[in-house]
């Protein structure tokens, strides 16, 4: 198995429904200070990523994963290079959905004034929102649970509920930075599979950062390890791993699943020697 992949370089094309959700990065370096206090976090690097991917980023503390997640979504300006998601320029709170470590709900509305707000804040007329808004909990497995508050809700069903509400906006993009790392093992793993299905059934692309080889073989269509400060590509490696049709324990177990688990983390380690 080849565990890299070059970057294939184009000209820039305007957004069309076959880009919608397509990263393009170009040289693009990031410096967060000034003058001799400048501190370059990633790059330079290039990437492209296809619409409909699942892409991971992983590697170890402070290799510029959540940075380059951070200038994707807009929320920062690259200093070198240029991105491009569906052909045009990242703008905050436009080019993707996004998800945290932390949910960040509103705690003073219930589960569905959440996700109803988002479904505001996305256009959706007030009369459609119902059913919208229980299409999305049935989708991150909250059915039925509309009318609880955000204090009766576990961790873990509050982070569902703020992947319901990112994926309210229908963005073709959706960004997840380490959304489940304050959680227990077991919640963890049953929220890796429950993003696993609603991925392959929304059809959306993805990138999601993690430190865990293990949940970046098992959540992605592809993995990109950074390596240490400035964060650039170390490894750029297609997971071939069937991603419908196939139990979740089972796919743990496989070999296949483990070579691949060994093949990330010894990158990892290694980009970050």
């Amino acid at each position: 198995m080849s565990s890299t992949r070059t970057v294939a370089e184009g000209v820039t094309a305007p957004s069309s429904p076959t880009s919608q959700g397509s990263i393009r990065i170009r040289q693009v370096s990031h410096r967060y200070g000034r003058g001799g206090a400048a501190v370059t976090a990633v790059g330079p690097l290039d990437l492209d990523v296809p619409p409909g991917e699942f892409l991971v980023l992983v590697g170890a503390s402070g290799c510029g994963k959540s940075t380059l997640l951070r200038l994707i979504a807009g929320f920062e300006t690259a200093t070198q290079g240029s991105i491009e998601v569906s052909g045009t320029a990242p703008a905050p709170g436009r080019t993707a959905g996004m998800v945290f470590q932390q949910p960040r709900l509103f705690p003073w509305q219930t589960v569905g004034g959440n996700v109803d707000l988002a479904l505001k804040y996305a256009g959706v007329r007030r009369d459609q929102r119902p059913a919208q808004r229980e299409e999305l909990l049935r989708r991150v497995g909250l059915d039925d649970t509309a009318h609880r508050r955000i204090w009766e809700i576990s961790g873990g069903q509050q982070q569902r509920v703020a992947i319901a509400r990112a994926l309210a906006a229908e963005h073709a993009l959706l960004l997840l930075d380490e959304p489940f790392a304050a959680l227990d093992a077991l919640t963890r793993e049953r929220l890796q599979d429950d993003l696993r299905r609603v991925g392959t059934e929304s059809g959306r692309t993805a990138v999601f950062v993690t430190h865990s080889a293990d949940e970046a073989v098992f959540l992605g269509s592809r993995i990109v390890v950074l390596s240490k400060r400035p964060g650039q590509i170390a490894l750029d490696l297609p997971v071939d791993l069937p991603r419908t049709g196939v139990d979740a324990d089972e796919l743990r177990a496989a070999p296949e699943f483990a070579a691949l688990r060994r093949e990330v983390g010894l990158a990892v380690k290694s980009a970050a020697a």
